[in-house]
């Protein structure tokens, strides 16, 4: 069973790890580097949310590969990046926290019995103990640098709630319509074989995303959410081959004039 935590416990303890890790790069760097489902970890005193260890193998308990794909885009243009260590299962940091589905009960037809039920002290211990440190982080990161750009690299599963996903990458937006369509076209045109998803697999919402209308849209930075089909990323050549793809076409969005969010 799920410990119930009284109101005036910590939910990490000395033993649990950092919220985020941090790559730091050049101070220069134009580009800083998001990963919010980077991780697998599940605070102790939570004891696994009463799941199995293999649940959080799966794409419901993190972006399978998307760790290993930001720290290897990070390194190619040596830029900053910053990556977030719990589960999705523990508290989605890309989700409003106002949502019922940021501490999810059910995912994809699985359910999570560690998050039934839980009360008011629960939930605020995970909110504050994780999602606002992560974000803040962010926060903290955009005020002292100058940055033109942020990305958000995800991953996603080739099928969901019994539907098949056929794109092999999507490029998530709203108000930045400029950013990711730079980014398909240069894809389009240069690896012509991919199945380029626009909003896909699905659409940016304010009541059920936060990195693009938070991080991105209210500081009007040069902004894009990037998925790729998690089969893709399974090994490390597929890592290899998208860090490059991905890498090239932020540099080639880079090259453009105009690369930043008109007021």
């Amino acid at each position: 069973m799920t410990k119930v935590l009284n109101k005036n416990q910590h939910l990490l303890g000395a033993f649990d790890p950092s919220v985020f890790e941090l790559i730091e790069s050049d101070i220069s760097a134009d580009i800083l580097l998001v990963c919010e489902h980077a991780g697998q970890a599940v605070p102790i005193k939570l004891n696994g949310l009463g799941v199995s260890l293999e649940i959080f193998n799966q794409h419901i308990g993190y972006d399978i590969g998307a760790a290993k794909l930001t720290r290897k885009i990070a390194a190619q243009l040596n830029v900053p990046a910053i990556l977030q260590n719990y589960s999705r299962l523990v508290i989605d940091c890309n989700r409003p926290t106002n949502q019922s589905d940021s501490i999810p009960e059910m995912s994809d037809h699985t359910l999570i019995s560690g998050n039934l039920n839980i009360s008011d002290e629960d939930r605020q211990s995970r909110i504050d103990e994780i999602f606002t440190p992560f974000h803040d982080k962010i926060s903290q990161l955009l005020d002292q640098n100058h940055y033109k750009l942020i990305i958000a690299i995800h991953s996603f599963t080739p099928q969901m709630n019994g539907n098949k996903r056929p794109w092999d990458v999507g490029f998530l937006f709203r108000q930045d319509q400029k950013t990711s369509r730079s980014f398909m076209q240069y894809l389009s045109a240069n690896h012509p074989d991919l199945n380029i998803g626009e909003n896909q697999p699905y659409n940016i919402e304010n009541n059920s995303d936060w990195f693009v209308p938070i991080h991105g849209e209210q500081r009007r930075i040069a902004h894009s959410l990037i998925e790729v089909r998690n089969d893709h990323l399974l090994n490390e050549s597929g890592i290899n081959k998208w860090a490059e793809i991905i890498s090239k076409a932020i540099q080639h969005f880079l090259s453009e004039p105009l690369n930043e969010l008109n007021p």
